[in-house]
């Protein structure tokens, strides 16, 4: 399945149905009189955030969306039916922004099952039966009916974690996700192996929490450079980073304010949230080496520095903890129920 973070499309409620002009012509009713019946309500747009969906790829396909209209109404006293409500199902993490040169944000569908009327249908007109009064017994006026609404707006993905990996290409992301999680990202030596978001669920002494592995920054990435910097959207909504710095790396003080400086340039709060910083392929240096880097690295990012090694799982475990630190001490804990469910062997009868 393709990754796609960004959608333009059409959205149209319905609009209401005309009310009717109808008069009563039973044998026995002497004067009859006006029946006609009101119009129905047009269809809303709502939009819906569902779980299982991680991408906006089908919104590539299918770009415009109309709810129908309502029915008109009929002769005795009958309502016309309403049109159905068009749900629109998007991913966990969805905005809806307008298609303005700011991006207005309209919409953030946050949570499982948020649901949202976006554009309300028209209601429908009155039929003529309504417009009876004492001095006009037969009015042949009705409503048409109230017009829809319409809009062309953008979708964006903003993925929900809690911890995101920056750092530059090769500095050993896909291979830490790969060994703290079951995700499999792609591995390779090469730079920008990782073309999309990564998302992989860590549990870790009974506690579970959702780490995002986004494609490497490199300098200038605010500008376009490289795959620019239009991923660090999805680490948005994260609590911690996991800053990971390649040992190999000719200076590992200057790979470190490299990747500072694009998470600065692109604002958003990024440069302000808690980071844990962890000097990466540390299985390649000697011990005398690691201590030398490390302190250099300290130097340059004022804070303590975690040498580890995602490929042997060395240090590993010491930046879970650290990052289940800043997370928070209540968030995805396992309960007593959870760990009893897991226990159970699965059997069909």
């Amino acid at each position: 399945m393709h990754f796609l973070d960004q959608a333009k499309i059409f959205v149209r409620s319905g609009s209401g149905g005309p009310g009717a002009v109808s008069f009563r012509r039973e044998k026995f009713i002497e004067y009859g009189g006006p029946d006609g019946g009101n119009g129905g309500k047009g269809g809303d747009i709502v939009f819906e955030a569902v779980a299982g969906l991680n991408t906006l790829i089908d919104f590539r396909y299918t770009q415009h969306f109309r709810a129908p209209r309502g029915q008109g109404g009929s002769g005795s006293n009958r309502t016309g039916a309403g049109g159905d409500d068009l749900v629109v199902k998007v991913p966990i993490g969805t905005q809806v922004l307008a298609d303005d040169e700011e991006r207005t944000l309209l919409l953030d569908l946050t949570e499982e099952g948020q649901r949202v009327i976006f554009l309300r249908g028209g209601d429908g007109g009155r039929g003529n039966a309504s417009y009876k009064t004492s001095t006009n017994r037969a009015p042949r006026q009705h409503g048409t009916g109230w017009p829809n609404e319409e809009a062309w707006v953008w979708l964006r993905l903003k993925l929900l974690a809690d911890a995101g990996l920056v750092g530059l290409p090769n500095a050993g992301k896909s291979t830490f996700i790969n060994q703290v999680t079951n995700a499999q990202a792609k591995v390779g030596a090469y730079a920008f192996t990782t073309t999309r978001p990564q998302l992989g669920v860590v549990r870790h002494k009974e506690r579970e929490f959702v780490v995002a592995d986004i494609p490497g920054l490199i300098e200038g990435a605010a500008e376009g450079a490289g795959i620019g910097d239009r991923f660090l959207g999805h680490i948005e909504r994260c609590r911690v980073l996991l800053h990971l710095i390649d040992a190999n790396d000719t200076d590992v003080a200057e790979s470190y304010r490299v990747v500072r400086g694009e998470l600065e340039a692109y604002g958003a709060g990024l440069a302000d949230k808690p980071v844990v910083v962890a000097l990466n392929k540390i299985d390649t240096l000697d011990d005398e080496l690691i201590a030398a880097l490390s302190a250099e690295l300290e130097e340059a990012s004022g804070g303590a520095v975690i040498p580890i090694s995602g490929a042997s799982g060395v240090g590993v475990d010491w930046v879970l903890d650290k990052l289940l630190e800043e997370i928070g001490t209540d968030h995805g804990k396992v309960s007593d129920d959870d760990e009893g469910e897991e226990a159970i062997e699965w059997s069909p009868i």
